[in-house]
């Protein structure tokens, strides 16, 4: 099989791995900018400050072990050939972006577990979290939309 065939065939893989990157990527940044260095919040903010610091090193944990998995997957399609990068960062925006989006509509006001920030206008901070959300989601997809065909990948057949 031909290198751009193995492309196409783990098309999937590369889009999945670039998901979970991107998910383990933007948890890391939340929990280590807003957790830690700037304490605006804690992954649960519905207990005692203990329950808030064993729940970031939980949500800390997991970002981890999400981008850690991700790269065993990018290590994978490397050794067969398939890793397609372009398609890969697509996704990985698609993936920060989809968490981040569902942390701002579904943790902070949905669930309530936390919000951004306590402040009185919590609206800026919304519109900022939620709208770059929205932009990393649709920066992916168009990039996901450009390596859809075969003539997309570098060296491909037109």
């Amino acid at each position: 099989m031909s290198n751009n065939e193995e492309k196409l065939r783990y098309s999937f893989r590369n889009i999945g791995a670039g998901i979970l990157f991107g998910i383990g990527v933007a948890a890391f940044i939340d929990e280590t900018v807003f957790h830690q260095l700037l304490h605006w919040h804690h992954f649960y903010d519905k207990s005692t400050t203990d329950i808030g610091l064993v729940s970031d090193g939980f949500f800390h944990a997991f970002s981890w072990f999400a981008t850690v998995a991700a790269l065993f997957l990018v290590a994978d399609l490397r050794r067969r050939n398939a890793f397609w990068p372009v398609k890969w960062w697509g996704a990985v925006l698609i993936g920060a972006g989809g968490f981040q989006l569902y942390d701002g509509t579904i943790q902070h006001k949905l669930m309530g577990i936390h919000q951004i920030r306590y402040v009185e206008d919590l609206l800026p901070y919304d519109l900022v979290w939620n709208g770059s959300a929205v932009l990393m989601i649709i920066a992916g997809s168009i990039i996901l939309y450009k390596t859809r065909r075969r003539n997309s990948i570098p060296g491909g057949r037109k």
